[in-house]
């Protein structure tokens, strides 16, 4: 840190933020953040989930919310659903509408959803990020200290390539990595419940190992979960082999977070 700077909190409320992140689009890293975070509601933790997904913001329909957020204070009030405050560009700008902006903006507003957002006293603030390795994993990585960051990836062995710039990403800017969370793990076939693997098997254990830490979780291909995310109402929330398996992520990321032991969010100012 350069000489002449402080450390002030950010958001002092806040005991921890988990960044939810992949190489590349397609690998339902939305639908991991939607319900991790209902998972961790769930085990009694106060949760919010910041959609920091600027270009494709569908937090808002995955958790069956839509309209305007109040404003009190000069604060924006999240809307709470399933338990989760949640904050979106799509709440403000509506999901219809396309955003067109260059990257030094997607910074800013992203650092305007963690500031001028009333979240309140949270146990875990979950962000979705873009896929990629841009403005907005930077940004991030360069506001606040983060607890922690979750890889969303598929099993084929051709994820190693994206997965590898994501990690690399986090390690330079000290963010400390979590684990790696497999999704489409598998099909089950709704007739006979028969299991293929329909993009490869063990590719999720494989990076993990690759990169020396922890497979949080396999997440099934099945239509419940589609199903629940287009309707509004996570998987998470309810009692299946599905919502099980958001289930032990959460209690996997809250241990992690616990064992790295990571400082609260900081930002470093003149």
């Amino acid at each position: 840190m350069p000489q002449g700077q402080k450390q002030a909190n950010l958001l002092p409320d806040t005991k921890h933020i988990i960044a939810v992140s992949s190489g590349k689009g397609g690998v339902g890293k939305s639908t991991v953040s939607v319900n991790l975070s209902v998972a961790l509601s769930k085990l009694g933790k106060a949760v919010g989930l910041l959609d920091a997904d600027i270009y494709g913001p569908n937090i808002p329909m995955m958790m069956g919310v839509s309209g305007q957020p109040e404003a009190v204070n000069g604060k924006i009030i999240p809307i709470e659903s399933h338990g989760v405050k949640l904050m979106s560009l799509g709440l403000i700008a509506g999901e219809d509408t396309p955003v067109i902006w260059r990257g030094p903006i997607v910074g800013k507003m992203i650092q305007q959803f963690l500031v001028d957002v009333s979240w309140g006293t949270l146990d875990y603030l979950v962000v979705d990020l873009p896929p990629g390795t841009g403005d907005a994993q930077l940004t991030l990585a360069q506001t606040v200290a983060l607890g922690g960051a979750l890889i969303v990836t598929t099993p084929q062995n051709v994820a190693l390539e994206d997965v590898t710039r994501s990690v690399e990403m986090f390690r330079r800017v000290d963010v400390p990595i979590l684990g790696v969370v497999e999704n489409m793990a598998y099909f089950v076939c709704p007739c006979c419940q028969d299991r293929t693997q329909i993009f490869g098997e063990g590719g999720g254990l494989e990076i993990a190992n690759y990169f020396e830490i922890p497979l949080m979780g396999s997440i099934p291909l099945v239509p419940h979960i589609r199903e629940s995310g287009d309707n509004g109402a996570p998987v998470a929330i309810g009692d299946s082999e599905e919502s099980r398996a958001f289930a032990e992520i959460a209690k996997r990321t809250v241990e992690q977070v616990d064992t790295l032991d990571a400082p609260g969010p900081q930002i470093s100012i003149s």
